[in-house]
């Protein structure tokens, strides 16, 4: 059984016109688990801002949804098969995004769940990029930096 306090990992690839990016952030946080659905919570904080962002990240069999609250606001769901749209609110402004989910598969093990989804992504209207994002949440305790 995960124990409520766990350190999330979220690894991002982008592929746009030729070009790769990978961004990866470590976060610790908290694990909930209710009906088969597991839930994480962590704050993040962005540069120049006092005020954190709030995130929750649902993991469901085939779904993946993100919510964030504060300085940023969003909701995002990366559902197989489907397209999702959603305002991203920044200090600056806010834009339309627009996720094509090709893919979500979910692996939970005793102390570790990760989570991979494949999308399409497009901003106002604009394809982007071809994302793959990967969320691994581990208990703390059993948490090793590579």
């Amino acid at each position: 059984m995960m124990t409520k306090e766990v350190v999330v990992t979220i690894s991002g690839l982008q592929l746009s016109d030729g070009d790769q990016d990978t961004i990866e952030t470590v976060h610790v946080g908290e694990y909930h688990e209710k009906d088969g659905v597991h839930y994480v919570f962590f704050d993040e904080i962005l540069e120049g801002h006092d005020q954190p962002v709030r995130n929750m990240i649902k993991l469901g069999e085939r779904s993946v949804a993100v919510r964030k609250r504060g300085p940023v606001s969003s909701e995002l769901s990366f559902e197989e098969g489907s397209t999702s749209e959603s305002a991203y609110n920044m200090p600056f402004g806010a834009f339309v995004v627009s996720v094509h989910t090709s893919s979500v598969r979910l692996n939970v093990e005793e102390e570790k769940i990760e989570s991979k989804a494949s999308y399409r992504l497009s901003i106002n209207g604009e394809h982007c990029s071809d994302c793959d994002i990967q969320v691994t949440v581990q208990a703390k305790e059993t948490f090793k930096l590579c």
